[in-house]
Formats: C-alpha cells, structure tokens, sequence
C-alpha cells in the first residue's frame, strides 16, 4: 500500500515561513496569526499521523512548519512587546512616525 502525503503538509511549512516574514507587518499581528494557524493545522495532521501512521507520509514536513511557526510567533511577540514598549514610553502617536520619534528621543538626551 502506498503512503500519502498528511494533509496540509506544504500549507503548514508555507504558513510558518510567513509567520517568520509577516512578523514584520502591523506590529508582528501577521506573523501571529499565521503561526497560530500553522500549529493548529500541524496539531491536526499530527493527530491524523497518530491515528494511522501506516497511510501517511511526510511527519518531517509537518515538524519543520511547526518549528517554523514557532519561530515566528517568538518574533512576532517580541516584535509586539517592542511596539507596546516604545508606544508607552514615547508617546503612543510616535507609533509609525520616525520623525516624532527622532524628536522624542533627542529631548531626552
């Protein structure tokens, strides 16, 4: 009998490097949310390959978008308590203007 490949195997490795990516965008709520997805996905799959690991293939794939996910959510996390860090201690109307932010900092100085 041949093996097929566990469902969304390639979805959870896509979303996990978009997690790393996206944890750059809105305040890392991107990366978030597609590492939250890419674990819930991978937990799934997991639990399929639990089920009957003798009709799938592909445990690897799923592991790598896992850690892949976690990875970006860390990021996105850190990336967000950054935001929420300079936001409180500056002035929250510095978030996403460089400029007011350079003025806030030089007047501490």
């Amino acid at each position: 009998m041949e093996k097929q490949k566990l469902p969304n195997s390639t979805t959870i490795t896509v979303l996990g490097v978009l997690s790393i990516l996206g944890s750059c965008c809105f305040a890392g709520f991107f990366g978030l949310i597609m590492g939250i997805v890419a674990l819930i996905l991978a937990k799934k799959s997991k639990d399929a390959y639990n089920e009957a690991p003798e009709l799938y293939d592909g445990l690897n794939s799923i592991k790598v978008g896992k850690i892949l996910a976690i990875i970006g959510i860390v990021l996105s996390l850190l990336i967000l308590a950054m935001v929420i860090l300079i936001g409180s201690y500056f002035g929250w109307d510095v978030i996403g203007n460089p400029e007011l932010l350079n003025e806030r900092i030089q007047e501490m100085q």
